[in-house]
């Protein structure tokens, strides 16, 4: 698939567990996991949005188009 999820990345840098970023976001540990290793078919504007605010970064931060 070529767009990449690099929210483990950005979790890693801003030292945030996936138990608490769930928390945070108000889904489960599964929801998340699915998410970072790009297995989630779609993602929510407003979920991209939350994770945006509890990180602090940007949606090209966790989300990359690589055409191979």
């Amino acid at each position: 698939m070529p767009i990449v999820v690099n929210l483990d990345v950005i979790m890693a840098k801003r030292k945030m567990r996936s138990k608490d970023l769930a928390e945070a976001l108000g889904i489960t540990e599964a929801n998340l996991s699915i998410l970072k290793t790009g297995k989630a078919k779609a993602i929510r504007f407003s979920t991209l949005e939350s994770i945006c605010d509890i990180l602090n970064c940007q949606p090209g931060d966790i989300l990359e188009y690589n055409k191979k």
